[in-house]
């Protein structure tokens, strides 16, 4: 009587271990990673779903007592606006400083104080010490329109969103919308949580 011939029960892996490397190299490289905020916002909730725009958007960030922070989409602006701002400002910044504002996504401090932010070695420092200051945004000193006009003068297509905590009191954050308005930036996102609808909606 012949015997029946076993077959191996191996599976060469090999293919599909390659096939994993290569979707997760292709998902690394292509994933836009969001910048970490110098400061936690928690958003306040709203029933309306608009998506807000993912490409090109500046981004205004304002904390729990009205400081605002500023980060920009793309190096060339960042760094066009910076030429401007130093200039109308009369800041001079050597190269590890410009690398280091490079490095940095948010700006959220007075001219002045931005070489100093800057000659920090550490991240973390460099937010800990933004914490205290943010961008003036006042009648007397409004840096804050200033970047963004110099941004705006670099880019017609910026578009601007805003997102503040949903503890924030309501005048700072309207203060930074008059801002905008008064620059004649109308044109705005704000940033908010969805939640369910109410009922009778």
């Amino acid at each position: 009587m012949a015997k029946a011939k076993k077959h191996s029960t191996v599976i060469d892996m090999t293919a599909m271990s390659d096939v994993t490397v290569l979707l997760l190299t292709f998902f690394m490289l292509t994933s836009t990673f969001l910048p970490q905020e110098p400061v936690q916002v928690q958003a306040p909730a709203s029933v309306k779903e608009i998506k807000v725009p993912e490409h090109n958007v500046m981004n205004i960030l304002i904390d729990l007592q009205g400081r605002v922070y500023l980060n920009f989409p793309r190096e060339d602006i960042r760094l066009g606006a910076l030429d401007k701002m130093s200039e109308e400002y009369g800041i001079t910044l050597n190269d590890k400083q410009k690398r280091a504002f490079k490095e940095q996504p948010f700006i959220g401090t007075p001219m002045n104080r931005l070489p100093g932010l800057l000659d920090l070695p550490l991240l973390s420092d460099q937010d800990a010490a933004m914490k205290q200051f943010g961008i003036p945004a006042d009648s007397v000193n409004n840096q804050f329109a200033r970047w963004i006009l110099n941004a705006r003068s670099l880019d017609k297509d910026l578009k601007i969103t805003i997102k503040a905590d949903q503890t924030t009191p309501y005048p700072m954050v309207e203060k930074v919308m008059k801002n905008l308005v008064k620059i004649k930036e109308n044109r705005y996102s704000l940033i908010t949580v969805l939640r369910g609808t109410p009922e009778g909606f």
